[in-house]
C-alpha cells in the first residue's frame, strides 16, 4: 500500500491540474451543453489513462460517461457525477484560489476532486507490474444533483454486474466514510375544494386552504427525528384571490428516512390521509426517489476492508451517516455492497466557501487504489 501512496504523492501536481481543469469547466445540472463540455475534457483524460470510454447520450441532461479499465470476470463500479449546483458564471465571481493548504472553487468538493481521485487511483494501479487487477468501471453521470432521472437505470445495471460500488462523493468531516445515508423523497398533497364568494355566501364554499392546514397537522405528526425520519412541509400554494374561498391548494413535502421499513410506513401513512371536510378531495403524488443506504453486513465488510487499507497507509478511517442522498443509495438498495464518501476531504458542499484540503488528496487516492486491489484480489 505504501508504494501506491508514494505514486500518488508524486502525481499530486498531475492531480491538481486535472481537478482545476474540471472545475474551470462549469457544469450545472440541466445545462447539457456545459456538462458535455466538461465531459469532453474528462473523456480525453480517461482515454489518456488507457480507459475504454463510451459516451451515453442524454439530450436533456447531458451525456453520461462509462470508462472501463482492466479486464476479467469480476468488476468493481466507481460512481461519480459531473453536474454541480452552481450556474455558469459563478467562477467569474469566485475564481479558483489556494489559501492555507486549501483549494477553493465551485464544484471542487462536490465532486470534481472525487473524479480526479478516481482517475489517480486507476493510474496508480496501472503503474504496478501486475497492472489493474480486474475490471474497473468508472461511471460518471450528469444529473445526480437532481435525482438521477436519466442515469438511474444505467447505474443499477452496472451495479448488478459488480462485486462492490465505490462512491467518490465528498467525505464526512475529517475524512470519515459514509456507511449509511438517509433515503429521500418528495410528495405533493393537492386539495380540491369548492370556490365561493368570501363575503356573500362563504358557506357554499369548501376551502382547500383550510383543509390543507388540517392535513399539515397530521403530516407533521409523522416527523420522528429520533428514529431518523424527518417530514417537512416546505412549500405551500393555494387560492386565487383574498375574497374567494380557495378552490385549490397544495403542499410539497420532503421526506427523509433511515430504513426501507420507514419509507414504506411513511408512504402508506401519507396515502391514507382522508379529508376532514367531505366536500374536499385529496390527491397525493410523488414518492421516495432514493431508497436509504443502510449499514448492512455487506457495507460493514467493505468498510472494514477500507479501514485496513487506511491503516496500512498510516491513517485512521472513521465512518458515519448523512441525511443527504447520492447514487450510492440506488446501488445499496439492490443489495450490492456500497461504500460512499471516498472522495476529497474538505467542506462547504453547495456553499460559497466550498474547498478541498490539498495535502489529503494523495492518501485518499491511495485508499481508493488499495481498496480496489483488495476487492478484486479476494
Amino acid at each position: 500500500m505504501r508504494s501506491l501512496l508514494a505514486h500518488c504523492e508524486r502525481e499530486l501536481p498531475w492531480l491538481m491540474e486535472t481537478i482545476e481543469a474540471l472545475v474551470r469547466l462549469e457544469s450545472p445540472t440541466g445545462d447539457a451543453a456545459a456538462i458535455n463540455g466538461c465531459g469532453a475534457e474528462l473523456e480525453q483524460r480517461l482515454v489518456e489513462l488507457g480507459g475504454r470510454v463510451r459516451r451515453l447520450p442524454r439530450e436533456a441532461a447531458g451525456d453520461h460517461l462509462r470508462a472501463e479499465f482492466g479486464s476479467g470476470r469480476r468488476q468493481v463500479l466507481i460512481l461519480g457525477h459531473l453536474d454541480t449546483v452552481w450556474p455558469v458564471g459563478t467562477l467569474s465571481e469566485r475564481p479558483i484560489r489556494h489559501d492555507d493548504g486549501r483549494m477553493f472553487g465551485p464544484g471542487a468538493f462536490d465532486m470534481k476532486a472525487g473524479l480526479g481521485l478516481a482517475m489517480l487511483a486507476v493510474k496508480a494501479l496501472a503503474a504496478r507490474p501486475d497492472g489493474v487487477p480486474g475490471r474497473i468501471v468508472m461511471l460518471t453521470t450528469s444529473d445526480e444533483e437532481t435525482g438521477s432521472a436519466t442515469s438511474r437505470t444505467i447505474i443499477e445495471d452496472e451495479a448488478r454486474q459488480s462485486e462492490a460500488v465505490l462512491v467518490l462523493e465528498p467525505s464526512l468531516p475529517g475524512g470519515a466514510l459514509k456507511t449509511s445515508r438517509k433515503g429521500c423523497g418528495e410528495f405533493v398533497l393537492r386539495v380540491d375544494g369548492i370556490a365561493a364568494h368570501a363575503g356573500i355566501d362563504p358557506e357554499r364554499g369548501a376551502s382547500a386552504i383550510s383543509e390543507l392546514v388540517r392535513q399539515i397537522a397530521s403530516i407533521e405528526a409523522m416527523h420522528d427525528p429520533g428514529q431518523g425520519t424527518t417530514v417537512n412541509v416546505g412549500v405551500i400554494r393555494g387560492g386565487s384571490r383574498p375574497n374567494v374561498v380557495a378552490a385549490e391548494a397544495e403542499a410539497a413535502i420532503d421526506v427523509r428516512i433511515a430504513t426501507s421499513a420507514a419509507a414504506a410506513r411513511i408512504t402508506e401513512a401519507l396515502g391514507a390521509l382522508l379529508p376532514r371536510d367531505p366536500r374536499t378531495r385529496l390527491t397525493l403524488s410523488g414518492g421516495i426517489d432514493r431508497p436509504p443506504l443502510e449499514r448492512t453486513p455487506g457495507v460493514v465488510a467493505l468498510f472494514h476492508h477500507a479501514r485496513a487499507v487506511a491503516a496500512d497507509l498510516g491513517r485512521h478511517l472513521g465512518e458515519g451517516s448523512t441525511g443527504g442522498g447520492s447514487d450510492g443509495n440506488l446501488t445499496a438498495a439492490l443489495g450490492v455492497p456500497t461504500l460512499d464518501g471516498l472522495g476529497a476531504i474538505g467542506g462547504g458542499a453547495h456553499a460559497i466557501d466550498e474547498y478541498i484540503t490539498v495535502q489529503d488528496l494523495p492518501w485518499r487516492a491511495a485508499l481508493v487504489a488499495g481498496l480496489l486491489r483488495l476487492i478484486l484480489a479476494v
